[in-house]
């Protein structure tokens, strides 16, 4: 029997690091929140494969909500790292930073999770490291993603097509700007 293979936090980190460019920007001045998500996604897949040691494929994206905009000639900075593992699933906490190069002020613009799956050169799931969690923060962030899941799949199951019933909402929707016709 194959002894299971632990990594660290620290074997998945990555921190990449891009000047914006005027191509980078909409149609206001602002870089687009596109192109922010499309590193986004290159930090996720480059820490989930480090980690791993497999390609991965990005599964879903929590919510990401964009706090400070990013603007032309600024550097941005992503640093992302494993937050939860599955058996082939990853999750991956990401944090986006602008610095102005003339000020030196630096700005949180958003962070995100993706999760990430490992896949074999055939494209099939396969089975990844166990993670070795060394302190509070790493352990918050596990927990946290733990949460997460089970919120997602209670949700999921609450709202299903099978098990939505929409009288146990009347009374919920009387606070907001909804009228009901069914």
């Amino acid at each position: 029997m194959m002894k299971k293979k632990y990594k660290k936090v620290k074997d998945s980190e990555i921190t990449l690091t891009e000047l914006m460019l005027p191509s980078h920007s909409n149609f206001s001045g602002k870089i687009h929140g596109g192109f922010i998500l499309s590193l986004m996604d290159k930090a996720a897949f480059s820490s989930a494969s480090k980690f791993s040691g497999q390609y991965c494929v990005t599964a879903s994206v929590n919510r990401v909500d964009f706090l400070s905009p990013i603007e032309v000639g600024e550097l941005v900075t992503l640093k992302s790292r494993i937050n939860y593992i599955g058996n082939s699933s990853m999750v991956v906490g990401i944090r986006v930073e602008s610095q102005n190069i003339r000020t030196g002020v630096v700005k949180h613009c958003n962070s995100s999770y993706f999760t990430m799956i490992a896949k074999d050169t055939t494209g099939k799931i396969v089975k990844v490291p166990g993670l070795i969690i060394e302190n509070k923060d790493q352990l918050r962030r596990y927990m946290r993603s733990i949460k997460h899941i089970e919120m997602r799949n209670e949700r999921k199951n609450e709202f299903s097509e099978k098990n939505f019933i929409p009288d146990n909402y009347e009374e919920i929707l009387k606070g907001y700007n909804v009228k009901l016709t069914l």
